[in-house]
């Protein structure tokens, strides 16, 4: 077999001997794959909401401990059903030269409200009952009922309301307040935005094929990327001089999800087979570098409504078998199932390794890899059987409402699998409801064991963050859940002074 690690080695000697670093007052980052909306009402894949980061202002956001703190405005909670936000719009005029107001914020979540316009973030908001404007810098949400949480969902960018009004195409053509502007997207591949506190320009290239995006890190054509490399590539990049790495533990969540519509996958117990089938520890430390850690629950157990106490699953290939004896399936007649998952090789690597793994205990896996926006598509669309993706920028566990309710079948959320559990929705609805955070947690912990036994999900790892970047690239923080908001701060530098 050809020694993958070698190959690639000799790949970037051969391009790094023949390039130079093109000096270029443009920042270049390398993504894995293009966003896909940059509009944030309707954005939900990660490269999409990392983007429109740096677009838009919010309202609020988070800090490191997944609490709520001001950005946009200050808040006070005047009863259990009403909340006064007041704006600092002096300091966030939208790009194109408008005040931000708080009839700006109003017609964002109207139009969120607005089941019409089918915005996949607007479950979390239906606790609103109506917001009512007090003068251009304040504004009131009034509730349905009590929610503690409230200032954590109000996280969307935000829009002018004169094009709200109009529905100009702010997919096209972003116009937010947040601390870059867009300039230009010349085709999917390139996207052109603009630092305005130093009129930097920043150039985000898609580059699917990550030995490509490490070539081109390396000659110079970019000058910065984020994740999505494998190990071996991202260890032999380490040892080159012009390049520095960072590296941060991250909250991710990796996982195989499933068809409830599938005779198959709909049954617990080829779920828990396929959940002590994988060994993870040997993935991650062999596969993944040690750049990870095994998951339990969506939520990471840091988070203040994590479960701290949920038992691990064990890597048991012979209860496996066993579970799906129970379940009728034989070696001859195995269960038989279709796998699907991204093109991108290292992904394909994992996807083998977990077919492999199944294959073991009699699972027989068809292993099938598309383009991004094909496979995303299909995930959304519900059209699989089983696949594995991640959940990534995690703050609020309001994700369990989005992922798992019932009610939460697409559009009106990301229930793609179809799971129907009595006892899951009212654990939601219950944690929904709840008067305090205290009360909060307590359910949520609750539905977390049910969804470990239950198994909609079957978790795998959480994966770290891994910035690289060419030697001069000063200045970047990396942050937990992956956000690029380090750009804000990056400089180049002299590459002797480092």
């Amino acid at each position: 077999m050809v020694d993958l690690k070698r190959c690639v080695a000799l790949a970037l000697i051969l391009l790094g001997s023949a390039c130079t670093d093109p000096a270029s007052d443009t920042f270049r980052f390398g993504l894995a794959s293009a966003p896909a909306n940059l509009d944030p009402r309707f954005a939900t894949d990660a490269t999409s909401a990392r983007i429109n980061r740096l677009l838009y202002d919010r309202l609020v956001d988070f800090n490191d401990a997944f609490e709520p703190v001001p950005s946009l405005a200050d808040w006070e909670q005047l009863s259990p059903t009403h909340y006064r936000f007041h704006l600092k719009t002096n300091d966030h005029p939208f790009h194109d030269g408008t005040v931000l107001t708080a009839y700006d914020v109003k017609a964002t979540y109207d139009f969120i409200l607005n089941p019409d316009n089918a915005s996949p973030h607007r479950a979390p908001l239906a606790v609103i009952d109506h917001i009512a404007v007090g003068n251009e810098t304040s504004l009131d949400f009034f509730l349905h009922r009590p929610e503690p949480l409230l200032p954590g969902y109000l996280v969307i960018g935000i829009m002018p309301a004169r094009l709200i009004a109009t529905n100009y195409p702010l997919h096209e053509h972003p116009i937010g307040s947040g601390p870059f502007s867009f300039l230009a997207r010349p085709d999917e591949t390139r996207l052109h935005l603009l630092r305005i506190r130093d009129q930097r320009r920043f150039e985000f290239m898609t580059v699917p094929d990550p030995t490509v995006r490490a070539l081109k890190l390396m000659a110079g054509e970019i000058d910065m990327l984020q994740n999505d490399l494998p190990p071996e590539l991202i260890g032999y990049l380490e040892n080159d001089r012009t390049l520095k790495v960072q590296r941060t533990s991250g909250t991710n969540f990796s996982y195989l999800g499933f068809s409830f519509e599938d005779a198959v996958t709909r049954q617990v117990l080829v779920r828990r087979a396929i959940a002590h089938a994988i060994n993870r520890r040997e993935i991650i430390r062999y596969v993944l570098d040690d750049a990870a850690r095994p998951a339990h629950s969506l939520l990471s157990p840091e988070h203040w409504a994590g479960d701290r106490d949920l038992k691990p699953i064990t890597y048991d290939p012979e209860l496996a078998r066993a579970l799906l004896r129970r379940a009728g399936y034989s070696p001859d007649r195995p269960a038989r199932i279709v796998y699907k998952t991204s093109s991108d090789p290292f992904r394909v690597r994992l996807a083998i390794i977990l077919q492999h793994q199944l294959q073991q205990v009699g699972i027989a896996v068809d292993l099938r890899s598309y383009d991004w926006g094909t496979f995303y598509g299909d995930i959304k669309a519900g059209r699989f059987q089983m696949y594995s993706l991640a959940w990534v920028g995690i703050q609020t566990p309001d994700i369990f409402d989005y992922v798992f309710h019932s009610e939460s079948v697409p559009p009106r959320g990301a229930n793609r699998g179809r799971f129907h559990s009595t006892r899951a929705d009212a654990f939601i609805d219950r944690a929904r409801t709840a008067p305090d955070l205290e009360t909060k947690q307590r359910w949520y912990v609750q539905l977390q064991q049910h969804l470990a036994d239950a198994l909609p999900y079957v978790p795998l790892w959480y994966e770290d963050h891994i910035f690289i970047a060419r030697r001069e690239i000063a200045g970047f923080t990396m942050a937990r859940d992956g956000n690029y908001d380090g750009l804000t701060q990056i400089r180049r530098s002299s590459p002797g002074a480092l």
